[in-house]
């Protein structure tokens, strides 16, 4: 679903309280444009020229009541639906009355204070998002087609119309292809029970949720039928249907199933999120921000499997005389070390590179379809970046172990990293600050770097 600018408006008679509210509200909500107002005349003048998404108001206003502000509101075309807040330190029987009939949607009471208001705002936003998203529209008469797209496009929804159970299968497979931007993915369905042609609005709900696996959460649909009936309900519920309307159709009852219906959409776009992101965290290293070992070793044998990847390369690296940073300078630098390592892959690397952090001051690099001429200079960049970096002023250098599929087509994931290691170790051996490639014939220097010897013992 796509995020859009919310537009929320603030009237109230102090002037003090709007411009807390408003300062309060830009700090803490992104993509929110705040209008505030004195008076319900200046509300409804700016109403009349500006769409709102949400309405609080005070309940006594310089000219006029809140609850008479209300009822002006609910009279206009652009703003019947649009929820609207009174704010009050009094919401009594009377006035809960008063402000069911005058379209009230919630209050709030004032004495809680701004930062509770605020949170309430947040809240209420999440709860009662605006009719943002896109549905497909599937119906064979242009004439009912022609009214109710009209009807959904005056509440800001984005509509795909088609006149076929066919075309709208077609359109589904394609806003579900890889890349789609999210604008262009379909939300909802929303489709006609009866459909002239091969195929019957039944027969695309029953393709949705049988060939196109697409749960009630993942694809919501709301049928359209010509009756209400017990046996009607129990067909359409059955096929696979969220929900149903009847013709003729009523705006307010679409409108209110459509908006119920984008909730369940954006409750599933929120857990699947909410899961993607314990598996990142899951498979990242806290310190570093690379990948865990534990993911190297659940996705490295793939990749390197894959045919359409080869050759790839395994590259391990090691911090130079790490142990002597962390016995000298401590833990903490150390860490900050290995931290601005870590981030150093990660924009050394293209994306479709595995970047591990291997084990203490050890990384990992598993690098798809790339040549030798490609990795030879990405990895005697990295090793010059990394005498560049002097993290907490501290100079560091690192010696890098290459082995490629190229050179070992049978080696699976240990057995390269293995390679790899006996080019690493025989770095360390010849002076450290250099890259070595295991090859068929025993280890070699990169062609790309000039080799400089460096004294010291130890990793």
């Amino acid at each position: 679903m796509t995020n859009k600018t919310s537009s929320i408006m603030v009237v109230d008679g102090s002037e003090v309280s709007r411009t807390i509210i408003a300062r309060i509200l830009r700090n803490e909500m992104d993509n929110t444009m705040i209008t505030t107002c004195g008076c319900g005349e200046e509300a409804l003048a700016f109403l009349a020229a500006e769409h709102y998404d949400l309405v609080t108001t005070a309940l006594m206003l310089p000219d006029m009541d809140g609850l008479d502000l209300t009822r002006s509101i609910r009279r206009s075309v652009t703003h019947h639906y649009t929820p609207i807040v009174v704010v009050s330190g009094d919401a009594d029987n009377r006035l809960l009355r008063e402000g069911f009939e005058a379209g009230v949607t919630d209050y709030f009471d004032k004495s809680l204070g701004y930062q509770s208001f605020v949170d309430f705002v947040k809240s209420f936003c999440r709860r009662n998002s605006g009719l943002v998203g896109r549905i497909l529209y599937v119906e064979d008469s242009r004439t009912a087609a022609m009214i109710t797209t009209n009807i959904m496009e005056k509440h800001g929804l984005m509509i795909t119309h088609t006149t076929s159970a066919e075309g709208a299968l077609e359109i589904i497979r394609q806003s579900l292809k890889p890349g789609v931007p999210n604008e262009e993915r379909i939300d909802i369905v929303m489709t006609d029970f009866y459909l002239k042609g091969r195929l019957t609005g039944g027969d695309l709900l029953h393709a949705i949720r049988t060939r196109l696996h697409l749960s009630q959460q993942e694809m919501p649909v709301l049928v359209v039928t010509v009756t209400d009936s017990n046996e009607r309900q129990a067909e359409v519920f059955h096929a696979g249907a969220n929900d149903f309307v009847t013709k003729p159709i009523v705006e307010e009852v679409l409108i209110a199933r459509i908006r119920s219906l984008l909730l369940i959409k954006q409750q599933f776009y929120a857990l699947r999120f909410q899961a993607e992101e314990m598996r990142r965290i899951a498979s990242t290293d806290s310190l570093t921000g690379v990948r865990s070992k534990r993911y190297l070793l659940d996705n490295g044998e793939a990749l390197i499997r894959n045919n359409q990847n080869q050759p790839v390369w395994a590259i391990l690296m090691d911090i130079d005389h790490f142990k002597g940073i962390n016995d000298n300078l401590g833990h903490i630098t150390g860490d900050h070390v290995l931290a601005a390592l870590g981030e150093l892959l990660n924009n050394s690397f293209p994306k479709e590179c595995m970047v591990v952090r291997f084990g203490g001051e050890e990384f990992a690099v598993i690098a798809p379809n790339t040549s030798i001429k490609n990795i030879n200079q990405l990895a005697e960049n990295l090793r010059i970046n990394v005498e560049s970096l002097k993290p907490m002023n501290v100079k560091t250098t690192i010696s890098i172990g290459m082995a490629s599929t190229g050179d070992h087509a049978n080696a699976d994931l240990t057995t390269l990293l293995s390679y790899a290691d006996k080019a690493l170790y025989a770095a360390k051996q010849r002076g450290r600050n250099r890259v070595c490639i295991y090859a068929p014939d025993g280890v070699s220097y990169s062609p790309a770097i000039n080799p400089r010897v460096e004294t010291g013992t130890g990793r």
